[in-house]
C-alpha cells in the first residue's frame, strides 16, 4: 500500500511536504518598535515648578542623605563615599559554587580601546569596560517569573530574574512608576536597567552593590551588546560585495548587487537574501573573552579584543561565558564579591594577569660587572 502511494506521488510529480527555506533569523534581533505592556514611563513632562535656588540646594541634600551622594562616572563607588556616608552592609549566605550555576551579570560602559603586551612579547588588543554604580533593584522568584518568550518544559520554575540598575540619576526628573521600582532597594533611582537569568542558588538581596571585583582576573566572559547604527547602507558597505567593473561598458552598476537569480519556479525573493538595507543597531554577543586585567579603584576591566559590539560611551552587559571548554574551573566569587565597608581604596588596585607585561617593571637588568 505504501509503495503504492509514494509511486502515484512521483507519477504525479507533487511534494508531499513543502520546506520553505529561511537563511536566517533577523527578526530575533531587530529593535522593537514599541515598548512591552510591563514597561513603566520612565521620564515625566518637565514643568516650572517655581522653586527657588535654596528650595532645590535643600531638595537636593534631602535626597543625598537617603539614597547617598549620586555615583560618578570616574571611580567613585556609591557604597564608599567621602565624610564616612555608606549605605547598609548588606549581608547573607555564601552558598557552594556549582558549575552548572548561573551567575549574575553586570553593566558596563564601553570607554576605549588599549593595546598590551605579553611577557612572551606578543602584542593583544584589548577593549576597556567599566562597570559603574551597579546595584540590585530586585530579585523574582522562579516561581514568579514568567520569561518573555517561550522556554522550554525542562527550564519552566529553575531560573529567578535579577533586576539590576546601573548610574543613579535625580529622581525630580522620573515618573512615580518608574521610582516605586526602587524602593525596597533602598537604592536611588538609575538610569538604566537590565534582568540577568539566575539559578535560585545565586540570587543576591536587593541593594546589594555589584563591582568588578564580580569577575576575576584569567576568567573568561561573553559581552552583549547593540551595534552602531549606520542607517540605510548598500550590499558594498553592508555585506562587503565587490560591485560591478568600473568600465568597459558598466553603465550605473558600480555598486549594484546583480542578479540575484531568476524568476522561474519561485518567482520571488528568497527570505535572507542580501540586499541594500539599515545597517547596524542590532543585538551581537562576543563570546569568549578574557580578562587580562582589571583595576579595583576605577571599577575597569581590560578585556581580549577590539570587536566589541558597540560605541564608545555605550552600555554592554557582562556575563559569564556559555562555552562548555572555557568556562571556571575554580569558584568565582560567589554569588558576589563584596567589599568591606570603609576599605582604603586610594592605591590603584591594578591585577595583572601572570601572563601580561606591567611596564611598571623593568623589562631589561643589568647586572653590575
Amino acid at each position: 500500500m505504501l509503495n503504492s502511494v509514494l509511486y502515484s506521488f512521483s507519477r504525479l510529480r507533487i511534494n508531499p511536504v513543502v520546506v520553505t527555506q529561511v537563511r536566517e533569523k533577523g527578526h530575533l534581533n531587530r529593535p522593537r518598535l514599541r515598548n512591552p505592556y510591563w514597561f513603566a514611563k520612565k521620564t515625566r513632562t518637565i514643568h516650572e515648578d517655581y522653586v527657588t535656588a535654596e528650595n532645590k540646594s535643600f531638595i537636593k541634600e534631602v535626597v543625598h542623605d537617603t539614597y547617598g551622594p549620586p555615583a560618578l562616572i570616574k571611580g567613585v563607588s556609591s557604597y564608599n563615599q567621602n565624610e564616612n556616608k555608606l549605605l547598609k552592609v548588606i549581608e547573607f549566605e555564601k552558598q557552594e559554587w556549582d558549575p552548572k550555576v548561573r551567575r549574575c551579570g553586570v553593566i558596563a560602559r564601553k570607554i576605549g580601546q588599549y593595546p598590551m603586551w605579553l611577557k612572551n612579547g606578543e602584542k593583544i588588543r584589548t577593549t576597556l569596560l567599566q562597570v559603574v554604580d551597579n546595584h540590585v533593584i530586585k530579585y523574582i522568584p522562579p516561581e514568579e517569573y514568567t520569561p518573555a518568550h517561550k522556554p522550554n518544559v525542562k527550564q519552566i520554575n529553575k531560573y529567578g530574574c535579577l533586576l539590576v540598575g546601573a548610574e543613579s540619576t535625580d529622581p525630580s526628573t522620573l515618573t512615580k512608576e518608574y521610582c516605586g521600582l526602587f524602593k525596597a532597594s533602598g537604592v536611588m533611582p538609575t538610569k538604566n536597567l537590565a534582568r540577568f537569568i539566575v539559578s535560585p542558588k545565586a540570587a543576591i538581596p536587593p541593594g546589594t552593590p555589584l563591582n568588578v571585583d564580580h569577575f576575576r582576573v584569567g576568567d573568561v566572559v561573553d559581552v552583549r551588546g547593540k551595534t552602531i547604527y549606520r542607517n540605510f547602507q548598500g550590499v558594498v558597505k553592508r555585506h562587503g560585495f565587490k560591485g560591478m567593473p568600473a568600465s568597459h561598458g558598466v553603465t550605473k552598476t558600480h555598486r549594484r548587487p546583480g542578479n540575484i537569480g531568476g524568476g522561474g519556479e519561485k518567482g520571488r525573493v528568497w527570505p535572507g537574501t542580501k540586499l541594500p538595507g539599515h545597517m547596524g543597531n542590532r543585538w551581537r554577543k562576543a563570546k569568549g573573552l578574557r580578562i587580562w586585567r582589571i583595576n579595583t579603584k576605577y571599577n575597569v576591566m581590560w578585556v581580549q579584543g577590539f570587536g566589541i559590539p558597540g560605541d564608545v560611551n555605550s552600555l554592554v552587559y557582562i556575563y559569564d561565558t556559555i562555552l562548555p571548554l572555557r568556562k571556571p574551573n575554580t569558584a568565582p566569587p560567589f554569588p558576589t564579591a563584596l567589599r568591606e565597608a570603609g576599605s582604603d581604596e586610594t592605591n590603584e588596585g591594578d591585577i595583572w594577569h601572570e601572563e601580561v607585561h606591567d611596564f611598571r617593571n623593568e623589562s631589561i637588568t643589568f647586572k653590575p660587572e
